[in-house]
């Protein structure tokens, strides 16, 4: 039977508590969320029609830390899911070592057939049915899946007119409304940092490794940009509308600008198509899922030829999947250390709104380096000592951290 997204999570978690020997106490302590919330959202639609919508936000564990995570819009966003990525956000902030918890929400909606006004409203309005669950010390929401800046400066502006001037509620803000240099592209670019400390670490270079690129949005499409720009070969890309490929490398520079003009990766010169399920199963040296969850699953994680997947998504592969790729001697890089580039340009936003104090964007993107660079070193100890694999040294890590500051803390 396959498990389910927060099944699969908490399978990840149990492994690294039993490496780690800890208590049976711990399990309930460290895995269920602090809070659920479960919210109906009804508005008044363009037409003078009632809009009625659903919206979760899940606050796992503020142990070290105020709740951060994003606020994804999608038609197909449920409690189970949402309850994994917020547990998610729990380890990957403990990994980063920034002073965060983990949380995570979504409204059941999809974005495209709402007009701007109505996307507007809706916002509006779940920030208003959130009421003081959010805040610049309680939890801090963030982009994700279909929602952008202009979103995050809604957050801000309807928080900010009942609670005074509040730009660290939400981060991931326009340049223009308090927002990070160097926001945008975080979370590629710690993905770029993430396989090339792991690519050193085994005495190779990006510029001798031919990448597969599953999701060309915000985070693979930068990723794909860095990586070209250190030499190494992106074989094969591909989105929602399809995929293209080239044992030779496609042109980067080229596909980045077509795919402004056409949304679309399809259809770029010097490419052939494929498709996202025959990128997954290409040949690479490193396969990157970069959209959606649990698409590497038991059915096709043993016909995964490359030598790493790194996941740029969230939850890309199965419970089920890691065992048979940790079987193959395939190296999974997990997502709570390789995307954690949002989270920790995110915290430097939220430091900046706290201080008044504006970074440049040379020191955020020396800060992220450090970071992740930091992550790999206390990964890679943790595996030497547990005789682990990296993603269960890499929960170990956020186990370990969390469980600190919890004991630190007390029950009382």
């Amino acid at each position: 039977m396959t498990l389910s997204a927060y099944e699969s999570t908490n399978q990840f978690i149990h492994r690294a508590m039993t490496a780690l020997k800890l208590d049976d106490r711990y399990t309930t302590l460290l895995v269920t969320p602090s809070r659920e919330i479960r919210v109906e959202l009804a508005i008044e639609l363009d037409n003078g029609t009632i809009g009625n919508f659903i919206g979760y936000r899940v606050q796992h564990d503020e142990s070290r830390g105020p709740f951060k995570g994003g606020l994804r819009y999608h038609p197909e966003v449920e409690i189970d899911e949402v309850r994994s990525l917020a547990s998610l956000m729990t380890w990957k902030t403990a990994v980063a070592d920034v002073p965060f918890g983990g949380a995570k929400g979504g409204i059941q909606v999809d974005p495209s057939t709402l007009s701007r006004t109505e996307l507007e409203r809706l916002t509006r309005r779940f920030v208003d049915q959130l009421g003081t669950t959010i805040g610049p010390n309680e939890d801090i929401p963030a982009p994700d899946m279909n929602t952008n800046a202009q979103v995050m400066a809604w957050i801000f502006d309807q928080y900010s007119k009942r609670h005074g001037f509040s730009p660290a509620v939400v981060t991931g803000k326009p340049l223009s409304l308090h927002g990070s240099l160097g926001r945008e592209a975080a979370t590629g670019r710690g993905c770029y940092f993430a396989i090339r400390e792991a690519l050193k670490s085994d005495g190779r270079t990006v510029d001798q490794a031919k990448f597969a690129i599953q999701g060309f949005g915000n985070v693979g499409s930068w990723f794909a940009k860095f990586v070209a720009e250190a030499g190494g070969k992106v074989v094969a890309v591909s989105d929602a509308y399809g995929g293209i490929q080239n044992s030779a490398g496609l042109d980067i520079p080229g596909l980045l600008a077509h795919h402004r003009a056409t949304g679309k990766v399809i259809g770029f010169a010097g490419s052939q198509p494929i498709s996202n399920e025959e990128l997954l199963t290409s040949e690479c040296d490193v396969l990157v899922p970069a959209a959606l969850g649990h698409v590497i699953h038991e059915k096709n994680a043993g016909l995964v030829r490359a030598k790493y997947v790194l996941e740029a998504a969230n939850g890309p592969v199965t419970f089920e999947a890691d065992e048979i790729l940790n079987q193959r001697n395939v190296v999974c890089l997990p997502d709570i250390w390789v995307n954690g580039g949002g989270v920790t340009v995110s915290y430097f936003e939220w430091v900046q709104n706290t201080q008044n104090f504006k970074w440049t964007e040379e020191q955020v993107n020396a800060q992220l380096e450090k970071h992740v660079v930091d992550g790999y070193r206390a990964i890679r100890d943790m595996q030497a000592d547990l005789k682990c694999s990296v993603r269960t040294a890499a929960f170990a890590v956020g186990v370990s951290r969390v469980k600190a500051a919890t004991d630190a803390r007390g029950l009382g």
